[in-house]
């Protein structure tokens, strides 16, 4: 695995599921790490977890400034920055976010704060930063096959695709802007992983068998977050030092899978 060793990086959204797990990975392979998390509770877990190369904040990713006191926490504790890496989102599912016509003023607004604005914010702190002290860096965001691979019958969160799909269309404006400065920037998409958010349709027997048949790989099975930590690490590295505005799918086999709908459906 390529290592990160000296590597200071931010997670926004890295006290649980996906985010947790890649800072793990990211301290195994050397770096120091900065993570936050909306509940004081995981991010006191994480600190837990993480020891003491990590520094663990807690922070609202909607909020404009969280990933501007991250960062300033990085630089003050490790004496500089890296790369950035946004996870933090979810599902708007619980609040009206859903097929077009059922969609909900509230679930259409909190699904593109929850998805899309943080995401902008963590991007532009993180641009800013590299610009400001004229260093180079990485900036990885979390995406989803469901930007542009839907599965209609299980998966129907219309606001949720398309934040999904402009954070493709964000990374890849930001990555051409700033490759002359030697900032890159990617994002990592996965199918369905077991984190907190997938719990609706980790717990229905019906999605689960879908899901067999859509993510085929190694024996069909809801992705784990560890599955993605080896791509994060190698993102964050300079093995990938000439990648940025690439989209790299991690997915079990969804895009190239046609899923089998039961007859009840």
């Amino acid at each position: 695995m390529p290592q990160l060793d000296g590597k200071s990086i931010v997670i926004i959204g890295g006290t649980t599921g996906l985010g947790l797990s890649a800072a793990r990975a990211f301290v195994a392979a050397g770096a120091r790490v900065v993570v936050v998390g909306r509940n004081a509770d995981s991010a006191a877990a994480a600190g837990d977890v993480l020891g003491d190369t990590a520094r663990v904040m807690t922070g609202d990713a909607t909020e404009p400034t969280t990933a501007d006191r991250a960062i300033a926490t990085a630089v003050e504790a490790f004496g500089e920055l890296h790369g950035v890496y946004h996870v933090a989102g979810g599902s708007g599912r619980r609040h009206g976010d859903g097929p077009l016509h059922e969609l909900t003023d509230e679930g259409i607004a909190f699904t593109i704060d929850l998805n899309l604005k943080s995401l902008i914010y963590t991007n532009r702190a993180a641009a800013r930063w590299f610009v400001a002290n004229d260093k180079p860096g990485v900036v990885l965001n979390m995406g989803s096959v469901l930007g542009w691979s839907p599965s209609p019958t299980y998966f129907a969160t219309h606001t949720y695709a398309a934040t999904k799909a402009a954070i493709v269309g964000l990374t890849k404006s930001a990555a051409a802007t700033y490759a002359p400065r030697g900032v890159r920037f990617n994002v990592i998409a996965p199918a369905l992983v077991e984190t907190p958010m997938a719990q609706r349709a980790a717990n229905d027997e019906t999605i689960q068998r879908f899901i067999q048949t859509k993510q085929p790989l190694d024996g069909g099975r809801i992705l784990d977050p560890a599955d993605l930590d080896a791509a994060a690490v190698f993102l964050m590295s300079d093995a990938a030092k000439m990648m940025t505005g690439q989209v790299l799918t991690i997915d079990g086999g969804w895009c190239v899978s046609e899923g089998q709908i039961e007859n009840d459906q």
